[in-house]
């Protein structure tokens, strides 16, 4: 038996250039600190669709993290990809993959960011391709400070798992999307935005399947570790 639940991370992948001559994987370290700290274990997941199965018939749990990249509205019904839309196929075939695979063995997971609108899509939703086309008087999503800051408030309703885990009405969270949840699917939202973007997503018929659309490994708001300590104890 282990002290500390095997967490899978998902990893980001770009192309030759930059680091490597080779295509390579990457991610920011605050992820694997923030499981860490929570009581994990963390280890990447690279990205196999065909091996998610086997990925999470092993660990305990899935965190599926963000990036500068966007779920192929193809997956969602979603029509023709925005101008602003960037793609990464392999990565997002991975994902869903390990995210049906988890919700299938009701493995605990957490999807941030743009994993948390990916788990939506998992729950049959919809998203919002470019937030400032589709809603009026949004704020800045892809607030100008830096990430180690707040860019805005949410609203946690009320006897939801996210309600349950921060013990607040509202919290203070960073924001870098510029796409959003439209509908949860199967799911339930459980934190919305000032301008009515949705925030967060989970689903009651799962053990844990939530999903927050900032970061909660800055922890820009004292609350923020509180979301990986609840994922990491499901685990268990």
């Amino acid at each position: 038996m282990r002290d500390r639940p095997l967490i899978g991370v998902t990893l980001d992948s770009e192309p030759a250039g930059g680091w490597s001559k080779l295509p390579w994987y990457a991610l920011r370290q605050n992820y694997f600190a923030a499981v860490v700290a929570a009581g994990g274990l963390p280890v990447a997941l690279p990205h196999h669709p065909t091996l998610a199965g086997a990925y999470l018939d092993e660990v305990d749990g899935l965190l599926v993290t963000g990036g500068a990249f966007d779920v192929d509205p193809a997956l969602w019904g979603g029509g023709p990809p925005h101008p602003k839309v960037t793609l990464k196929p392999g990565r997002t075939d991975f994902e869903l993959a390990a995210t049906r695979a988890a919700l299938a063995r009701d493995k605990p997971v957490l999807g941030i960011c743009g994993g948390q609108q990916l788990l939506a899509v998992a729950f049959g939703g919809t998203l919002i391709q470019h937030i400032p086309d589709e809603v009026a008087g949004a704020l800045a999503h892809e607030q100008p400070n830096p990430r180690t800051e707040p860019g805005h408030e949410v609203a946690i309703a009320e006897g939801t798992l996210l309600a349950r885990i921060v013990g607040s009405a509202r919290m203070a969270v960073n924001s870098a999307h510029h796409q959003a949840v439209a509908s949860a699917g199967s799911g339930v939202v459980n934190a919305v935005a000032p301008d009515g973007v949705i925030e967060g997503v989970e689903h009651p018929g799962h053990r844990f399947a939530l999903g927050v659309q900032w970061h909660p490994e800055y922890a820009v708001d004292p609350r923020d570790p509180a979301i990986f300590a609840a994922f990491v104890e499901a685990c268990r």
